[in-house]
């Protein structure tokens, strides 16, 4: 029989939370598997990340560049017919089972709303929704923890749009109610009642840790402030940040907070990890109690980070290790045996379906932009350190803001554009992982700057990239920010 295939997922979780002591059981993925230091998403917002994921293409060539809550901008958000994804390559060889959040979208309609699905169904956020209805219970959230917040709309027009804010408090309605409660429950559900003829895909999509930081007893009160140290960029804007970012969502509701304020949203995000934790657990338990750990591929993943006051920034959309970077964790069956633990290459999501695809020797319909991590894994390839990942966002609901990333080795560049203006950063994160420090500023890095600047052009005309690369002139750049440069 093949192997069994296990997908969690988490949404919104930050890479540097985890063996904190928070997660032992996530953690324990690692221990019995592959730790990628430096994996990151394609686009640190749900639906393009997810499209890029579940089909290892860039958001460029897929097509889903923004969440598609718009009409005007709806068809910015869809995977475009032709690109194959996970679960169309997968699910008729494997007993393909889904609990949980999703947000692939594609042209022909979303996957569990398909007529026939050889997939089964056994939880979505529709589900849930229901499930609450129901039973005459409130879902957690309200008008407390979300805020009214300026979007564009294609560039053309401003409008008002409620988003969730950092605010904390209890979900009364208790556990048993809580969103990741419901997908755990439904997931193990599906475990229990699988098709054992056949090998075992199981996608776990779990929404923890995302807001709301609404949360029920005893994650709300499981972890206590003494318990943990704020980042020190926590609640920080640096003078030479893109200033671009308060015209963003993560800016405009992030300048709202102190260090202080964050050190609440902190411990119940913490508490809301903890439960995911808690759950991821469940389902390893119960996939050792039915013998199947060592005949199973398990991976463990976020779609992309949260900033949760990191530069003085709130949710993701944007390009700083907090939302870009994501947790990778890979076991593989027993009998495949990496020739490390620990990968310091530089990856992206991108690279995931190749890899499953080269391992269950599965060959998909479409070429991918991702490569296979199999050589390196083996030996074949030398991990170098290095590595490129490129990073792009579009906008929210609504093509609006734009940002450009390149991460080569230890040396990242971001471009954010606004209209008619543009903003750089280069960091080193060997040195700079908080990414405090803008070397776009010293003349000395220019030339790193240029040769990642020139990267990113060729990647964005190789993608048919919808935006232009614009001019690159350091020197005119730091003329332009003198003033700004000297805060």
């Amino acid at each position: 029989m093949k192997p069994h295939v296990i997908i969690i997922m988490a949404d919104q979780l930050r890479a540097d939370v985890l063996g904190k002591g928070f997660t032992p059981n996530i953690d324990s993925i690692a221990e019995d598997g592959i730790k990628f230091n430096h994996a990151y998403c394609s686009c640190p917002l749900c639906v393009p990340a997810r499209g890029s994921f579940f089909t290892g293409t860039y958001p460029n060539h897929n097509g889903s560049l923004i969440n598609p809550w718009e009409p005007k901008d709806a068809e910015y958000g869809y995977v475009k017919n032709g690109i194959s994804n996970l679960y169309e390559i997968m699910e008729s060889d494997w007993d393909s089972i889904h609990s949980g959040k999703q947000h692939l979208y594609t042209e022909g309609g979303k996957l569990e709303d398909r007529i026939v699905s050889p997939t089964k169904w056994f939880s979505t956020e529709k589900s849930y929704k229901e499930y609450l209805k129901e039973n005459g219970v409130a879902m957690p959230g309200g008008p407390k923890f979300r805020n009214r917040v300026p979007e564009m709309v294609n560039g053309t027009a401003t409008k008002v749009s409620s988003y969730s804010n950092p605010e904390t408090g209890l979900y009364k309605e208790g556990e048993e109610f809580y969103f990741d409660s419901y997908f755990a429950k439904r997931a193990l559900d599906g475990l229990k009642t699988r098709n054992r003829e056949k090998p075992l895909l199981l996608n776990a999509m779990f929404l923890a840790p995302h807001p709301p930081l609404h949360i029920p007893e005893p994650w709300y009160n499981f972890v206590k402030n003494e318990n943990f140290e704020l980042p020190d960029n926590v609640g920080v804007y640096y003078p030479k940040q893109s200033p671009l970012q308060m015209y963003n969502l993560t800016g405009v509701i992030g300048a709202r907070y102190s260090r202080n304020d964050w050190r609440e949203s902190w411990r119940v995000y913490l508490g809301l990890v903890s439960m995911l934790d808690s759950y991821v657990g469940q389902l390893l338990d119960e996939v050792k109690k039915q013998g199947i750990y060592d005949e199973s591929l398990i991976l463990f993943t976020s779609d992309h980070g949260e900033m949760l006051g990191s530069h003085g920034l709130f949710q993701k959309m944007c390009m700083y290790e907090e939302a870009a970077k994501v947790p990778l964790f890979l076991k593989f069956p027993k009998g495949f045996i990496p020739v490390q633990k620990e990968i310091n290459q530089v990856v992206s999501h991108v690279d995931v379906l190749p890899t499953l695809c080269d391992y269950l020797k599965i060959k998909p319909s479409n070429k991918m932009d991702g490569e296979s991590w199999l050589p390196l894994l083996s030996g074949k390839v030398t991990d170098d350190g290095e590595g490129t990942a490129f990073l792009q966002y579009d906008g929210n609901g609504s093509r609006s803001n734009f940002q450009r990333c390149i991460v080569r080795g230890r040396k990242k560049l971001i471009i954010d554009f606004f209209k008619d203006e543009t903003f750089f950063e280069l960091y080193d994160l060997e040195r700079d992982e908080q990414e405090k420090d803008n070397l776009m500023f010293r003349p000395e890095y220019d030339l790193t700057a240029r040769e990642l600047a020139s990267s990113l052009a060729a990647y964005m005309v190789a993608t048919g990239d919808l935006l232009s690369m614009p001019p690159f002139h350091p020197g005119k750049f730091r003329d332009l920010y003198k003033d700004f440069s000297a805060l």
